[in-house]
């Protein structure tokens, strides 16, 4: 097992947590809630409390409504 030294590259996010993918969607924390609660955008839910937010399928969720945004007349 390797200990992460200085010099090695930070790990990209696999998940955030609800501020952080509120931040980096550019929305308010309580719109991604709205959101999540209506089941409209993906998350996993670990335990009673936490939910995260998977970083790739934000981005094909975010990537699919953009292109379904640019088809509307």
């Amino acid at each position: 097992m390797s200990v992460d030294t200085p010099t090695d590259p930070p790990t990209p996010a696999m998940a955030l947590r609800s501020a952080a993918a509120a931040k980096a969607l550019g929305m308010s924390p309580r719109t991604l809630w709205s959101m999540t609660a209506a089941g409209e955008i993906p998350r996993v839910r670990c335990g009673r409390k936490m939910v995260l937010y998977p970083v790739k399928e934000l981005t094909d969720w975010l990537s699919a409504r953009a292109t379904a945004e640019g088809r509307k007349p």
